[in-house]
């Protein structure tokens, strides 16, 4: 029997969903240290998690070897575990993280082809919630590659439910996917300090200006912040409270404690933005809230007086 089609590292959420959404139709070998964490509301009677069917799950990292790997890691723990096992992977990378690394101020695909050179890399973004994508759900992701497999990339990732569209913009995809993180948690804060959905209406389309300023700044395209990747999952993340960003933001809202066993992406991505932004001229007045917030340097109030009392301007 020929080996997978498609490896998937990382057995958290979004991995183990990607793997039950794939397996129907594709030989898929999931890895992680630990046994995946299906998500909620998975028909897990209906789909394959053991070695039956289209998907092997293992905790043997050599076995998960495939023409295309998604790297389902967070966006924080993608670097380290490229530093480590980089050299071993080939073929097609595709990284779902959706962050900026805090110590390179970079996001995925450049942690992947300095740890992998020659690696065709690309990104799978877009307004997903892996439980959607388990219960089969209809979904529309990004892909993202500038390489010449990315159309094949694309029809061997896409499933009956799982639709995606392409573009050649890397930049541009992974940085709405990052920086909608630091927006939701905004968002959060708002509606769960009391200020209403009008003071979020406002928070989101300002936030959506900061993030498409920065994007196109470091060399994305405008279009592609307005897609699924940018304003798609922007929506999404802030206004459901199934988006963790969102809940992160409520949290800070009302003045609770987090669980802190929680991956939030955006948290670690809005002190990265507070960094990145001014080493390129970049005005990002909410992101930056949302950093101090997030490391319990501002309140939520002053954060609101800071953002109300800024010079009055043209949209």
């Amino acid at each position: 029997m020929s080996g997978p089609d498609i490896a998937i590292v990382g057995a958290g959420a979004f991995g183990s969903a990607l793997a039950l959404a794939l397996a129907p139709t594709r030989r898929v070998v999931l890895w992680g240290r630990n046994p995946p964490r299906w998500p909620a509301g998975a028909d897990l009677t209906e789909k394959p998690r053991t070695d039956d069917a289209g998907l092997t799950v293992t905790t043997d990292l050599a076995q998960a070897t495939a023409p295309i790997t998604l790297l389902a890691l967070p966006a924080q723990a993608l670097r380290p575990f490229l530093s480590q096992h980089g050299p071993a992977l080939s073929g097609a990378l595709v990284s779902t993280a959706k962050g900026i690394d805090l110590e390179t101020l970079e996001g995925p695909s450049r942690s992947i082809a300095r740890a992998c050179p020659g690696a065709v890399i690309a990104v799978l973004t877009g307004p997903s919630f892996a439980a959607d994508i388990a219960r089969g759900l209809p979904t529309a992701l990004t892909l993202a590659c500038a390489d010449p497999q990315a159309e094949a990339i694309q029809h061997a990732l896409a499933t009956p439910t799982l639709r995606l569209y392409r573009t050649a913009d890397v930049t541009g995809a992974e940085l709405g996917g990052a920086l909608k993180n630091v927006i939701a948690i905004a968002a959060g804060a708002a509606i769960g300090a009391g200020f209403g959905d009008s003071a979020r209406a406002a928070i989101v389309t300002r936030g959506f200006a900061e993030m498409t300023r920065l994007a196109t700044r470091l060399g994305a395209e405008a279009e592609t912040l307005v897609g699924l990747s940018g304003l798609g999952d922007l929506i999404l993340t802030s206004t459901s409270d199934q988006s963790r960003n969102f809940r992160y933001g409520l949290s800070l809202g009302r003045g609770q404690t987090f669980d802190a066993g929680v991956t939030v992406e955006g948290a670690a991505t809005a002190r990265a933005v507070a960094r990145l932004a001014p080493r390129v001229d970049v005005e990002m007045p909410v992101a930056s809230q949302v950093a101090a917030l997030s490391e319990g340097r501002t309140t939520i109030a002053a954060a609101l007086a800071t953002l109300l009392n800024r010079p009055l301007r043209e949209e």
